[in-house]
């Protein structure tokens, strides 16, 4: 029993470890070899693709706060107008979307009774008590 070391001891004996190692540690991590000429083709040849998309992106992030600005004082003075005829369209639009979603969950309880029933009509008695007896039923 006085062999085996408590936890404090695990935990300060772990803790030696990582303060005697710690460049093995970063080695781990690094790669054993350099990248190789594929890599850094393909790095050259995206980096001012992707410097290119950042700018477009800053651009497109400027043109839209301009836009913004512009377009505040438009949407206050027409606020009256503007908020209930949004709020119709999107009412409206929402009753189209909830009218197709019962259809559809209508059509498909039909396709499934009428098929049910398909089913019945084909079967006896005798059966429908076969996989009754399988289930333990």
């Amino acid at each position: 029993m006085a062999d085996q070391p408590t936890r404090g001891g695990q935990k300060q004996q772990q803790q030696m470890q990582q303060q005697v190692q710690p460049s093995e540690a970063i080695k781990s991590l690094l790669p054993q070899q350099g990248p190789s000429k594929s890599q850094v083709l393909a790095v050259v040849t995206l980096f001012p693709f992707g410097g290119a998309l950042l700018c477009l992106a800053g651009l497109t992030l400027v043109g839209t706060l301009i836009g913004l600005a512009v377009a505040t004082p438009v949407f206050l003075l027409f606020s009256p107008v503007l908020v209930p005829a949004a709020l119709t369209i999107a009412l409206a639009v929402t009753g189209f979307l909830t009218s197709g979603a019962f259809g559809i969950t209508a059509l498909s309880s039909l396709s499934w009774m009428i098929n049910y029933m398909r089913r019945m009509r084909g079967t006896t008695g005798e059966q429908q008590v076969v996989p009754a007896k399988r289930w333990g039923l």
